[in-house]
């Protein structure tokens, strides 16, 4: 099966027609009566959280650790994609997967979720007795933790093995149902099939609510950033406007593709990203920055199963991890096949390292940079960023920290442009994502990917226009969509391993093992 042949093949009009459908319905209901659609959405929350949580636990830990034995096992030498050479050079590769998961909460969340917890210690560290002092270690090993290995590792691992094996050693449509095919074999990839059907249509739904939430978040973030920097009133106008403008920019770079527009607009957001890091490096708190980040890794490595594990304080399980896990699965397959485009030529070695320990690492030292600088200014002067978080919430933290550092007027600028491009790198890479589901190869039609960006615009500024309550509803509705999607995620859990070892044989890099022969053939070759 040619790339030829899936192009021909067009769009996936049932999967189109039943997850744009979906999503429109959900808009309608929501503009028309938000009040019991939360109340909808809110009940099947607490169900999610309630039965699948642990599972969702278990299977992202499961993740990580098959990952990590691939990575180094001799399987880790296999080269995916059928190139002796990677496409692309290592910071760009790196480049492009650092702006999956950070794009979507590198400013939002990294300001924010340390301050949380480091005013509320994690009810796991709670009982421990600690100081003020003592707690900025625990709460930044929190926050390191939702934003760290097996948050990554769930994104592009296992599913991108089992993807690039299918795809470009097989020949088959890159689509979230190619990661069932070393289970159920070519039926999946009939149009008539159910599973593989289903297996599509959730994922672009997950992939949409995931999206859209990161677009409404980074667009209150803008928001309010220009306000505080140019008096521009925060009002749900200035936001929807915002974000429009923001996914217009998106569309354009999603439209000329992941070989020029997402590149280059990853390419600089890192670079943008780099140059605030060390910054604040430098303006800020740097003893204290790399002395946290440094401890709070530790302190997570040491307690990572215990934290992987923790079941208690359902109610504050489901509001931090379950919802992170929740969110980060439903971006999974989207995630898996943006990675799988930009991996060719890439060792399971490689592919392993970069997502599920570099890019962690990275993410991790951002929120130290960033959180890590806001609990110093808190300690030193309490209240100078707390009160603004609790006033005005996330989007206020950046700007409040931003004020007790030299150049803070330079820097909360600097940030305010990461936001934007943090922005349209979300948007460009899901909606390709969306695009290359419904059509099965890697180059989709521009207009495709262009409506998935101009969408998920649309909606996330209507859903700002109806009100906060509609974000909070938004986020469980991440959560929901994930619950059919952790299902497909499980089998390349198993399925990689298996798929490592087939293409190992493929590349000699183990020998093909013997043919079994039974007591019966043996008898049968015993001469007469």
């Amino acid at each position: 099966m040619t790339d030829e042949t899936n192009r021909r093949s067009g769009i996936d009009w049932v999967t189109f027609i039943i997850s744009g459908g979906f999503l429109v319905l959900f808009l309608l209901m929501s503009l028309f009566n938000d009040k019991l659609m939360g109340e909808w959405i809110s009940t099947s929350f607490d169900f999610s959280v309630q039965y699948f949580g642990a599972f969702w636990q278990l299977l992202l830990l499961a993740t990580f650790v098959v990952g990590i034995a691939l990575a180094l096992s001799k399987y880790g030498k296999v080269k995916l994609g059928k190139l002796d050479k990677p496409e692309n050079s290592l910071f760009r590769w790196v480049s492009m997967i650092l702006c999956t998961l950070l794009a979507s909460g590198g400013v939002f969340w990294a300001a924010g979720e340390p301050m949380y917890h480091f005013l509320t210690t994690p009810p796991l560290f709670a009982e421990e007795g600690m100081t003020k002092a003592q707690s900025v270690v625990p709460g930044l090993a929190q926050s390191f933790f939702h934003w760290g290995f097996t948050a990554w590792a769930c994104l592009g691992t296992v599913t991108t093995i089992v993807l690039m094996y299918a795809h470009y050693h097989k020949g088959y449509p890159l689509k979230p149902r190619t990661m069932l095919y070393p289970m159920f074999g070519e039926k999946i990839f009939n149009k008539k099939s159910v599973v593989g059907s289903v297996a599509d249509i959730v994922s672009i739904i997950a992939v949409a609510a995931g999206t859209i939430g990161p677009i409404g978040f980074l667009g209150l973030q803008v928001g309010y950033a220009l306000q505080y920097l140019f008096n521009i009133p925060d009002t749900m106008f200035t936001q929807s406007v915002v974000i429009i403008f923001l996914v217009i920019v998106a569309s354009v770079s999603a439209a000329t593709g992941v070989d020029k527009g997402i590149q280059l607009l990853s390419r600089v957001n890192v670079s943008l990203a780099l140059i605030l890091m060390v910054g604040m490096l430098i303006l800020g708190p740097t003893a204290f920055i790399i002395d946290s980040f440094i401890g709070a890794e530790a302190y997570q490595i040491q307690n990572f199963l215990r934290m992987s594990l923790y079941r208690g304080e359902d109610s504050w399980l489901g509001y931090w991890t379950i919802f992170f896990w929740g969110w980060f699965i439903g971006f999974g397959p989207a995630m898996a096949m943006f990675i799988s485009r930009i991996s060719r030529g890439r060792s399971i070695r490689e592919l392993i390292l970069a997502v599920a320990i570099i890019a962690p690492i990275v993410s991790n030292f951002w929120f130290a940079a960033v959180g890590g600088s806001g609990i110093f200014y808190e300690i030193q002067n309490p209240g100078s960023v707390s009160t603004a978080l609790n006033e005005s919430g996330m989007p206020a933290a950046v700007m409040a920290i931003m004020d007790q550092v030299p150049l803070g007027l330079f820097m909360a600028s600097g940030f305010l442009l990461v936001t934007v491009v943090f922005v349209a790198t979300t948007a460009d890479s899901m909606s390709y994502s969306v695009a290359v589901t419904l059509t099965g190869h890697a180059h989709p039609p521009r207009a495709l990917r262009v409506f998935w960006a101009l969408l998920f615009g649309a909606i996330a500024a209507t859903l700002l226009g109806i009100g906060e309550s509609s974000i909070q509803t938004l986020q469980n509705f991440i959560v929901i969509t994930a619950v059919p999607v952790s299902i497909l995620m499980l089998p390349p859990v198993w399925l990689a391993p298996k798929v490592a070892k087939e293409m190992a044989i493929d590349q000699g890099i183990v020998a093909e093992p013997e043919p079994t022969v039974t007591k019966n053939e043996e008898e049968n070759l015993k001469p007469s």
